[in-house]
């Protein structure tokens, strides 16, 4: 079991500094990439593999844990246009809890599956448009309340993001419709 430090020039991969075990990038370095992007953190025989941050070359950033190189556990992607994921991931997904806070204002918090809110969530909006219940493909679905920007109320059932089944209308005005 050999293990080193040192400084690599690959010409067509970029550079590594940092620790090698049998060959192999392995312990704390950093690696900076043709493209412009930037790697600094723990790696584990050649991959990413614990605490790390990845930057690319437009600015977005990653940080947190890597497993076999790509985003695995807690983690925080910011990306240049102001939207931001701080939550789980799996095998480089958005997946288990996490709060998505998007350019425009808008944010979910809750669920993840496949990169896609998937459960119960919040999503709001800030015209003050607000959905809290059941999520799936990133859609409404499922048991659900939306309140409108008026303050119009939907309470019920949801399919493709849209009203649909049974449900209670009620108007901000205080009026109901079932």
């Amino acid at each position: 079991m050999a293990e080193s430090k040192g400084d690599q020039s690959l010409n067509d991969v970029g550079s590594y500094e940092g620790e090698y075990k049998d060959g192999k990038y392995h312990g704390q370095g950093i690696s900076c990439y043709p493209d412009g992007s930037k790697y600094e953190g723990k790696w584990k025989a050649g991959e990413k593999h614990g605490q790390g941050t990845l930057t690319s070359p437009g600015g977005d950033k990653y940080v947190g844990k890597f497993k076999n190189g790509v985003f695995h556990g807690q983690g925080v992607c910011t990306y240049v246009d102001g939207t931001k994921y701080v939550g789980e991931f799996l095998f480089g997904e958005y997946s288990g809890h996490g709060t998505h806070t998007y350019s425009d204002g808008a944010k979910y918090e809750g669920e993840f599956k496949d990169g896609q809110p998937q459960g119960q969530g919040i999503f709001a909006k800030p015209d003050g448009t607000k959905y809290v219940g059941e999520f799936k493909d990133g859609k409404f679905c499922g048991q659900g309340t939306h309140t409108y920007p008026d303050g119009t109320m939907y309470e019920g059932e949801f399919k493709d993001g849209q009203p649909q089944g049974q449900g209670t209308i009620i108007f901000a005005e205080g009026g109901k419709y079932v």
